[in-house]
This record gives structure tokens, sequence and C-alpha cells, in this order.
């Protein structure tokens, strides 16, 4: 069981560790109520170590990493990221990532801590297969990351680091000097609020994550942070995002470019204009009940799918989940039932982006 630079930080704290994708993390702390509420209203901080972190150099690299996702990396500038996705050769999903362009010829790629090592054997495999001259350099267990999340977050940051973050664009990055040691800063993160995620040595973790906690941020888990991206609408591999969906079905064909020479284009550039026999749904529920995956969905009385995900909201104050549905049941506002312990809740069909449409 693999542990985190901060793994004495977060005891003190008062975490509750789990182990997740082979590591001991934080799932909470004063709570996952407390937590979420405090992102929303303020900010919080997330210690998301476990997640890959892997360095692409070579002049291949730019090469090798457009060949792999369907988005057009020719678009991105020096300092600014993508969210994107891994797709193989049958238009199935690998993993989604962001990957930032920190120099024509150098990246960095975040992927999910359950594939780091699937990720990696991918990587090198094509690059292998194609002959491309890319050095792939992972330094995930030597270097921290936190996520500091919530409508506070940007300028607290900035008054912490003394750093102008509030200039960064949304997905862009930048480097920062603080006490001594370069943090690499991008305005991303998980929970659908502003916010950045900052990447450090493992030698400056725990005081990077002491001084944002002097400086007011609430600790948050694992168990916030699944509650904050449900409500935002964002997938989580593994549950939304398998092998064997298609970043189309999956509501992802804004990130599909017009490119056909990626793993899979073949299979997903139809699809694209066709459409897909199933569509990835939010589900809300209209009365009281925790949804949770793997429930089923009901239409007139029939199963027609099964929750990928499912919470009770604190921030809308009702049960909130998402489901792929055959196409022809996936519009909003057709009503539903969500089957849960036996009992059927009446619930409507509704798009992801909970927030936005309440």
């Amino acid at each position: 069981m693999q542990r985190t630079a901060l793994y004495e930080a977060h005891l003190t704290a008062g975490a509750r560790m789990i182990e997740f994708a082979g590591w001991q993390m934080p799932v909470q702390y004063g709570g996952i109520v407390q937590e979420v509420r405090a992102v929303r209203q303020r900010w919080g901080v997330f210690d998301v170590s476990h997640m890959g972190r892997a360095y692409f150099r070579g002049s291949d690299a730019r090469t090798l990493l457009n060949r792999l996702v369907p988005s057009d990396l020719g678009k991105l500038a020096p300092m600014s990221g993508v969210y994107t996705v891994l797709t193989n050769e049958r238009g199935g999903i690998v993993d989604d990532i962001i990957l930032y362009e920190l120099a024509p010829d150098e990246y960095l790629v975040v992927f999910n801590a359950a594939n780091r090592y699937k990720d990696l054997n991918w990587f090198h495999h094509w690059q292998s297969a194609w002959g491309l001259q890319v050095s792939i350099d992972d330094q995930t267990e030597h270097t921290v990351m936190l996520a500091v999340q919530g409508p506070e977050a940007t300028a607290r940051l900035s008054q912490l680091l003394g750093a102008p973050l509030e200039a960064v664009p949304r997905f862009g990055a930048t480097f920062v000097e603080w006490q001594g040691t370069r943090l690499f800063a991008a305005r991303t993160g998980y929970t659908g609020e502003d916010g950045f995620e900052l990447i450090a040595p493992t030698s400056v973790g725990v005081a990077l994550w002491n001084a944002l906690l002097q400086a007011g941020a609430t600790p948050c888990g694992l168990g916030a942070r699944d509650v904050l991206r449900v409500e935002a609408g964002l997938h989580l591999y593994g549950h939304e995002l398998t092998e064997d969906t298609n970043p189309i079905e999956a509501g992802l064909g804004w990130l599909v470019s017009e490119r056909t020479d990626y793993l899979g284009a073949a299979v997903i550039a139809p699809l694209k204009q066709t459409g897909t026999p199933r569509k990835l749904m939010g589900i809300r529920l209209l009365e009281r009940g925790v949804p949770r995956e793997g429930y089923p969905v009901l239409i007139h009385g029939q199963p027609v799918g099964t929750l990928t995900s499912g919470v009770y909201s604190p921030t809308l104050e009702q049960g909130i989940g998402m489901a792929y549905l055959p196409a022809e049941h996936a519009k909003t506002g057709t009503p539903c039932e969500v089957e849960i312990r036996g009992k059927r809740i009446p619930a409507v069909v509704s798009t992801r982006r909970f927030l936005k449409a309440s």
C-alpha cells in the first residue's frame, strides 16, 4: 500500500484513511457535507498526489501524444492544457487525462491513479511501436499534487504564493517560486469550481499543505471530491468511462477533432456524425433517497439502464446520478424511476450539468 508524502499530515488533521487505487488516502476529515460546502462557498484543499504525473520530452513528444488522443494538440500553446481521453483501436477509452504543453517538445500528462501502470505501459508500447524519439519520465512518487478549489481559491492562493494567479486563464498554467522552490500551478480542477492544481517536489509537500491550512483552506477528502464531481457532472474512469465506452456516447464529442490519424478514429469519427444508440445523462430524484452506482433506472416500469454514479447532493439537497440511457429516452425532462433497495423512487432525466441547470 502506497502513501503520499502527506500521510502523517492527514492523520494530524484528523483524516479517516481508506485504501484507494493502491494508496492510503483521506476519505474525510470533519465530514463530507461540511467539506462539500466549504468548496462550494469558500475554498478547500485536496491531496491528489496519488494521480499519475509523467513528463514527455523529445522531438516526437507531440506526435506520440497526438496519435493517442482525439483532440488536436496542434492548437495548444505553451503553458496551456486540455482535458482529453486516450482511445484504443476500438474507439474505447483507455483513460481520461489532462495534458499540458510546457514547451513545443515537453508535455506533462496527469492521469488516474488506478490506471497509472496501465497508462505508462500504453505510452511505452506505442512509443516503441512507432519508433518515436520520446523520453517518458514518471514523477508520481517524486512530487505531490494539491487541488485548491472554491470561489475564494484563486485570490487566497495568489496571496499565499505571492503570484498574480488571477491572470492565468482557465486551463492555463504557470510556474511560481515559493520558499525557494518552483511550483507548477494550473487553473484546473475536478469540482466545478475555480481553483488551481499545484505540483511540487515531495520535499516541500508538507510545508505547502500546512501553509494552505493555516491560510484557512478546509482539508477535504475523497468523499467530498466524489460528491463535488458528480454535482458538476464530471466523469470518473471505471464508472462513466471504460475501454468499452466511446467519447461520443459519454458526451465528450466536443473534445473529438476532425483529425483521423489517432487510435480509434475509424470508429469514433462516424459516430460523431450518426450519433450513438445510448447517451450518458443525468438523473435527479424527485423524492428523498440516496442513489448509488449500479441502481436500476426504469421508464414505464421497465429497466433501461443502471446508475454509473450516484450521490446525495448537499448543494442541491436531492439525490443525483448519471446513467447511460437508450437514445430514445435520453431527453431532458423524461420521467423515470430509480430502484433503491426494492423501492422505486420517482426521478427525472436531466442534463449532467446539475449545478447550472438548478
